[in-house]
């Protein structure tokens, strides 16, 4: 049976300075993304990865010629509308900006941070699935420990959480990846990959540039730009001897939780 990486990016505002009460303009916000995006998209054409890139309609409404050429490779997933903010007829707008934008459709969602949302809302919105679910103990955000590990349904909404550890559930999350070191976290996902058949992975594309100046706690942000866009590529090749990368959509579907 094969084995599926499910690589995942969330393309967005970079506002995490605004969580620790340092102003940035949303040009900047902006402007940091891009730069991220810029530093990612060379390493994914290197390896010609097919991955799941959870974009805000405010993100691509800014860079919609990139977000569209990013849609010929990569599934286009919604990250809402905004980063900061959110309202529930945000889950439709971001979709039908997105499906605008790419000219595909959109049948994914991740919430911003992963907050909770109603899922009847997410199918009136018409998703397919959502990718908002972080199934560990994270202090300050969420305990999610009563929660599956793996893909189930809730309320007829197909939900594939991010990959965390067989037994112990450590998260193999981006915070993960910059904090643990490289050889455990390596061997947690292989762990998982055999237990689960598949790993989801997810990461931003600002933590490969530099946002050393910002007055952020330090394990969110070293490792950060050409050291950790290295380590990602050392990721991808010693998982590519192991499975398959496929986007999320493609791998709900051959497990025909999709259509």
């Amino acid at each position: 049976m094969s084995k599926h990486i499910l690589l995942s990016f969330d393309i967005e505002e970079f506002d995490m300075p605004l969580e620790y009460h340092q102003l940035i303009p949303e040009k900047e916000q902006m402007t940091v993304g891009k730069i991220g995006l810029e530093a990612l998209i060379p390493l994914l054409q290197k390896y010609t990865l097919p991955t799941t890139l959870f974009t805000t309609a405010n993100f691509a409404l800014h860079y919609a010629a990139d977000i569209k050429a990013l849609a010929y490779d990569h599934e286009i997933a919604s990250h809402t509308f905004f980063h900061s903010r959110f309202e529930e007829k945000h889950l439709r707008q971001s979709k039908e900006t997105l499906e605008h934008i790419t000219g595909k459709p959109v049948t994914g969602l991740r919430m911003p941070r992963m907050r909770k949302v109603a899922m009847k809302e997410v199918i009136q919105a018409g998703y397919s699935y959502d990718s908002s679910i972080n199934p560990t103990w994270l202090p300050g955000r969420y305990n999610n420990f009563n929660l599956p590990r793996t893909v189930y349904k809730d309320e007829d909404m197909i939900r594939i959480p991010a990959s965390v550890s067989p037994l112990i559930r450590l998260p193999l999350f981006w915070l993960g990846f910059k904090n643990y070191p490289y050889k455990l976290f390596l061997k947690l996902c292989l762990q998982t990959l055999y237990k689960d058949g598949y790993v989801c992975l997810y990461f931003h594309p600002w933590e490969f540039t530099n946002i050393s100046n910002y007055k952020l706690p330090g394990y969110t942000k070293k490792p950060d730009d050409v050291v950790l866009l290295t380590r990602l590529e050392r990721l991808i090749n010693d998982l590519s001897a192991k499975g398959n990368f496929t986007t999320i959509h493609d791998f709900l579907k051959i497990k025909n939780f999709i259509k």
